[in-house]
């Protein structure tokens, strides 16, 4: 299994937007992301600096990084980039987190 925590930053007017687009995900990008192994993913705001924070579990990190190379994916990226930052190719600007401790029963 692989875990991954990153932040990516919304638009400090677009909170409720943001969350109104991922309440309405579209089945088929939840069922790409399924595909290529999910099985958690959470996405945190903290709305007074408006900077989001993502955390991930898959069980294959190799078929995870094919997710970005999908239609789908690439299609959502250009749906997101008005409302967030984002790289020239759509994609969200992310910083990776370093894991500083774990705990599971």
């Amino acid at each position: 299994m692989y875990r991954k925590a990153f932040k990516m930053y919304v638009n400090a007017d677009q909170h409720e937007e943001y969350h109104k687009r991922h309440s309405e995900l579209w089945p088929e990008m939840e069922a790409v992301l399924k595909k290529h192994g999910l099985i958690k993913y959470a996405i945190f705001l903290d709305e007074d600096t408006s900077v989001l924070y993502a955390y991930l579990e898959v069980d294959n990190k190799e078929r995870w990084d094919l997710v970005s190379q999908t239609y789908i994916n690439q299609k959502w990226w250009k749906y997101m980039a008005p409302i967030m930052a984002t790289n020239a190719d759509h994609s969200p600007k992310t910083e990776n987190l370093k894991q500083v401790f774990y705990i599971e029963k």
